[in-house]
């Protein structure tokens, strides 16, 4: 009797269980198409207006004269709105292990002064904003549904996953990176499902309005070999130390401008001003913008060997002084071109360098070392898949503690089965 007891009562848990699995899956499902379509046609007129904004650019070099008064339009335009002290990407990811909130006016304001920044020459890229964006969709949206605080986190990194997936077209980066950039050492698997729902609907949705994946596949690589092997872990090595560096300059340039230029109108005036003259001293608008042009150009040995110096000075002016965009673009450029010229002076491989350089500064700026990975992949096919092995693992470890967010916390140690709970640098 107690046999069919205990029986009955197991049924009943099990039945439990499945009706509840089922549930949260349904949901899941509902919401994370909604964000995926919403998200995806958002993050696909994001791409046509930052298309238009660079060809704009790249026909009217001029254009670039009017970057300090674009600056002053886009510091008042965060002041109309009263959002003068936004954070960017470290509010969005505060938000996934917090209770702060992101504003939908987050979503606009990024946009259009994203691109305003391309449009007039500064140097940043377009996932940090497309990060924003998505996170400040993903965030209303669970708040119109009501849900509770922790599946708002879940709809915030939905909206990443499906921002990122639109416009770069990498969908298994795009799901697994808002899990693995919030908190180094830990993967918030309950958004599994949701991201990568999202971030395949968000790609569908992009490549139905012709929004086509980047993608440079590699040919004629050579053997993974222990001299091959030796070449790339050096490449990786450095390309961890650059990564430091990138990360660095970016902080160092916000703090010295709000340093010695409090006001953020003068702050922002005079880094386009410092954009302005230093593009004039190169003769060339190839550090403005994103660069992906000058990326697609390394798979051809057609750039110069101080490439990756001159962008991150770029971009260190460009956002320091309070232009907005992204920091992601630009790291791929810093390890493209830092990579290219590492096989041009080795004499190895220079178009296998060049997508290494791409994913170990990606990795070390993020500390996202699975998402490295995967989009390696997914930019570049899987023949590479031993070189982009170690090459992600190497900048993993030896980048630190660096990171481009400050929000970002490292759980775990890098060295250690060790709980840390920090901070990035």
């Amino acid at each position: 009797m107690r046999d069919e007891f205990d029986l009955k009562e197991k049924l009943e848990y099990y039945s439990r269980h499945i009706a509840k699995s089922i549930f949260t899956f349904l949901k899941w499902l509902t919401f994370s198409l909604l964000s995926g379509i919403i998200i995806g046609g958002a993050g696909t007129l994001f791409h046509y207006c930052m298309t238009w904004a660079n060809d704009s650019r790249t026909a009217n070099p001029s254009l670039i004269l009017l970057l300090p008064l674009a600056g002053l339009v886009i510091v008042g335009a965060y002041h109309l709105l009263h959002d003068e002290k936004d954070t960017g990407t470290n509010l969005v990811l505060s938000a996934i292990h917090s209770k702060e909130h992101i504003p939908m006016k987050m979503a606009p304001l990024i946009f259009i002064s994203t691109i305003m920044t391309h449009l007039f020459g500064g140097s940043a890229g377009r996932e940090g904003a497309a990060l924003q964006l998505g996170g400040s969709i993903g965030n209303t949206l669970g708040r119109l549904f009501k849900f509770d605080d922790k599946d708002q986190h879940i709809m915030i990194m939905c909206g990443m996953s499906a921002a990122f997936s639109a416009l770069f077209g990498t969908p298994m980066a795009a799901a697994i990176f808002s899990m693995e950039v919030v908190s180094v050492g830990i993967m918030h698997y309950a958004a599994l499902v949701p991201c990568v729902i999202s971030s395949l609907t968000a790609k569908e949705i992009a490549e139905y309005f012709q929004v086509m994946p980047e993608q440079f596949l590699l040919t004629d690589l050579p053997g993974f070999t222990p001299a091959s092997a030796c070449w790339i872990a050096i490449l990786s090595i450095l390309c961890a130390g650059v990564s430091v560096i990138f990360c660095i300059m970016l902080h160092q340039g916000d703090k010295i401008y709000k340093k010695y230029l409090p006001d953020p109108y003068l702050r922002i005036f005079s880094g386009g001003t410092f954009i302005v003259i230093m593009t004039l001293l190169v003769k060339t608008q190839d550090y403005n913008g994103a660069g992906m042009p000058v990326i697609a150009r390394c798979f051809e040995n057609d750039f110069e060997p101080s490439a990756f110096l001159l962008k991150m000075l770029f971009t260190a002016v460009t956002l320091g002084a309070g232009f907005k965009g992204g920091e992601i673009v630009p790291s791929f450029f810093v390890g493209a071109t830092f990579g290219c010229t590492f096989g041009n002076l080795t004499g190895f491989t220079p178009a296998l360098c060049t997508a290494v350089g791409m994913g170990a500064v990606f990795c070390g700026v993020t500390n996202c070392p699975i998402t490295s990975l995967l989009i390696c992949f997914e930019l570049f096919g899987y023949d590479g898949m031993p070189y982009f092995l170690l090459s992600v693992a190497l900048s993993y470890m030896l980048s630190g503690y660096y990171g481009l967010y400050h929000s970002q916390k490292i759980v775990y140690s890098k060295y250690k089965t060790e709980f840390i709970n920090r901070k990035t640098h």
